[in-house]
């Protein structure tokens, strides 16, 4: 099962030339991974951080098309693997029907200390109606 996160491109995240810098992205696919963890897992990161985190541990990009201040991305996300600590994701962001940029990420569970933690049973099941 997919969820989408809507962003708007605000000044903030672009350049001088009036297109968002490339990095801006990767602070999109986090936010994208914030909403789905309080919205479809209920497992919001103001709980999380508490005494673990998700760190991430790949990324990778293909920016297909530049996107301009005003823009209105929808990010896509899909869940691929559950590890035992770790997640693969997918992300396709589109603005209407055109594609933007697209990317993978891998995510990992831990504890208070930075170690790598299996995923807590509650969040695992909930994961796993995303696949």
């Amino acid at each position: 099962m997919a969820f989408t996160y809507r962003q708007k491109i605000k000044f903030r995240h672009c350049d001088p030339a009036g297109i968002v810098f490339y990095p801006r992205f990767f602070e999109m696919t986090n936010d994208t991974v914030e909403a789905f963890f309080e919205q479809e897992l209920d497992f919001p990161f103001s709980q999380m951080h508490q005494a673990s985190g998700i760190p991430t541990a790949q990324i990778e990009a293909k920016f297909k098309r530049p996107s301009r201040l005003g823009d209105v991305l929808d990010i896509t996300l899909r869940c691929t693997r559950i590890g035992r600590s770790s997640l693969d994701l997918n992300y396709h962001a589109v603005c209407g029907t055109e594609e933007r940029f697209s990317a993978t990420s891998t995510i990992v569970f831990i504890d208070a200390q930075g170690a790598s933690t299996p995923w807590p049973d509650h969040i695992r099941s909930r994961l796993e109606t995303h696949l």
